[in-house]
């Protein structure tokens, strides 16, 4: 791959991983109510789901699911309600205080919990697909073996999600002392949820153009 290929992917990256959406929402809000450790699951929940989609588009099958209004539909409307049951859920919740170890160590069951979150939330969105089955032709040079092209796209791709989906968290962390606060964590639970709520809407609400 050459190098000033590899640069413009690197930019195009770059702006779409350090941009804060439904993945970053989720990594902080389980670093600030269950702890750093349960937001680095829950990243690389997103991350895998995130280079799901990466390999399918590289290998066409994206462009298959994108001409399908069915399949589109379908991933969008199970994301979406996803995401507004996320949001219900931590809207409604009674809780008034977190009274938990941040950063502590965490059962096996909260790691599979947190993973499956972000992997259903990084999975929800169909405009990753379209995004990547668009991007991808605009840097593979068909000459090239493919296989090291797509390992280098994803690579470059992990390293930047998977930082800046821990860096959003670490911010979340560090300000988890104000929100442990008796009584904060009613007023944090109703912003987070209400986004969540809202971003299922509006992912409801988007098309394929």
């Amino acid at each position: 791959m050459e190098l000033h290929l590899w640069i413009y992917y690197v930019v195009a990256v770059l702006i779409l991983t350090a941009s804060p959406g439904p993945s970053v929402l989720l990594c902080v809000t389980k670093s600030v109510t269950q702890g750093f450790n349960s937001a680095i699951y829950a990243a690389l929940g997103s991350l895998f789901a995130i280079i799901g989609i990466m390999t399918l588009s590289f290998s066409g099958l994206g462009l298959l699911i994108t001409s399908s209004e069915l399949v589109f539909s379908i991933i969008k409307y199970l994301g979406a309600a996803y995401l507004i049951f996320l949001g219900y859920k931590t809207f409604t919740s009674k809780e008034e205080d977190y009274s938990f170890e941040n950063g502590g160590d965490l059962g096996s069951k909260s790691k599979l919990s947190s993973f499956l979150n972000g992997f259903i939330v990084g999975a929800s969105n169909p405009k990753a697909i379209i995004f990547f089955t668009a991007l991808f032709p605009q840097f593979i040079n068909l000459n090239n073996p493919l296989l090291v092209q797509y390992l280098i796209f994803v690579t470059t791709f992990a390293l930047f999600e998977l930082s800046w989906l821990l860096f959003y968290a670490y911010l979340g962390h560090k300000s988890s002392k104000w929100f442990l606060q008796k009584g904060r964590a009613k007023f944090f639970n109703r912003i987070t949820g209400g986004v969540f709520m809202g971003a299922g809407v509006l992912l409801s609400m988007t098309s394929r153009e």
